[in-house]
């Protein structure tokens, strides 16, 4: 049976809201979100001493929040249980903990600029960072970090906005869209075909009192077509288009590639000194991911290393699921890396 953490916070935990219209979406999800702040006692101490902390925000995964990170889970640990532990076991300094509510209602969020889901890239630079740094007695250095769509996240600020972070951690995070992505393009037009069209499918996902997993995963493909091609007006409602032909699955070659663009294996090459400036790009990956996410990985960790790109990587044994046991190997490299 695996261990339940029984700890109660000692430190500080904060909850807000911030309201931006960066936020503004077509999915009629709400502007003002929710903000959970951890501060360790060893943190509140330093503060008191009149010194600074380095900042760790954290990007949950597709389905997920931050604000579920800090709530009591069966046979686990939150995050800020997570964070006084590796402080008060000294394999971590103190920082100031950030877990945003970024979900949407397509069921997640790659922390990207779209004009469907909303301008969530720009949002943690010019509103969650500014408001963090005015509540707290920051050091100016940020770092991000996550799994999954979380992971990307981290990684694709960091690749956009070099000047904004300066470690990130993705743990498995969405990289190798050709294998990632296309499996499930066959599955995604069978369930949207029975309820007749993308409007007609959403409409049904928003009524239904359960999804399977097979209007799951179509889901998750429109998430993802809302957040690498919303560019163009569309006729529908949301403005979602997808990268094949509904009847035949047959690619669009000129839509798939809006998509490759946000792929960090395109991203990358494109953006290549963008990553020199890190203090510390930390990545990891299953061996038995079953999306398939170690193989772009591995291209990716490849390219880093003919472009002479410093970063961590691990392929550890294990899947995408089970996997929070590996912060407690990035959670210490990035507040290493953020000390001034």
């Amino acid at each position: 049976m695996p261990e339940h953490s029984f700890s109660p916070i000692e430190g500080k935990l904060d909850r807000f809201t911030i309201d931006s219209d960066l936020l503004n979406n077509n999915l009629g999800d709400p502007t003002v979100r929710e903000v959970i702040v951890h501060i360790p006692p060893s943190g509140l101490e330093i503060i008191d001493q009149g010194h600074q902390l380095p900042v760790l925000i954290y990007l949950a995964p597709f389905t997920s929040s931050g604000l579920a990170r800090a709530g009591w889970k069966a046979f686990a640990e939150t995050l800020p249980q997570r964070h006084e532990r590796l402080v008060r076991e000294d394999k971590m300094s103190p920082t100031i903990l950030v877990l945003p509510d970024c979900f949407t209602s397509l069921g997640g969020n790659q922390f990207v600029d779209s004009g469907i889901m909303g301008q969530w890239s720009t949002w943690l630079h010019q509103s969650l960072k500014p408001e963090i740094s005015a509540r707290y007695p920051t050091n100016g250095r940020f770092g991000l970090f996550g799994k999954s769509s979380g992971g990307f996240g981290a990684l694709h600020n960091a690749i956009h906005h070099p000047e904004e972070w300066q470690a990130i951690a993705t743990h498995s995070g969405d990289v190798g869209f050709d294998l990632l992505y296309r499996s499930e393009f066959s599955n995604t037009a069978t369930q949207i075909n029975k309820q007749n069209g993308v409007e007609n499918f959403l409409r049904y996902v928003k009524q239904c009192s359960k999804l399977s997993g097979d209007d799951f995963h179509a889901l998750m493909t429109c998430a993802m077509a809302a957040s690498y091609d919303s560019k163009t007006e569309h006729s529908h409602s949301y403005g979602i288009r997808l990268p094949f032909d509904l009847e035949t699955c047959i690619l669009d070659d000129a839509l798939w590639k809006n998509w490759l663009a946000f792929d960090p294996l395109t991203s990358i090459e494109q953006n290549i000194n963008s990553l020199k400036s890190l203090d510390l790009l930390f990545i990891d990956c299953g061996n038995k991911d079953q999306y398939g996410i170690q193989y772009g990985s591995r291209l990716m960790v490849k390219m880093l290393r003919e472009h002479n790109i410093e970063h961590f990587w691990e392929e550890f044994d294990g899947s995408h699921s089970g996997i929070e046991y590996r912060l407690d190997y990035s959670m210490p490299m990035l507040a290493e890396a953020l000390q001034i």
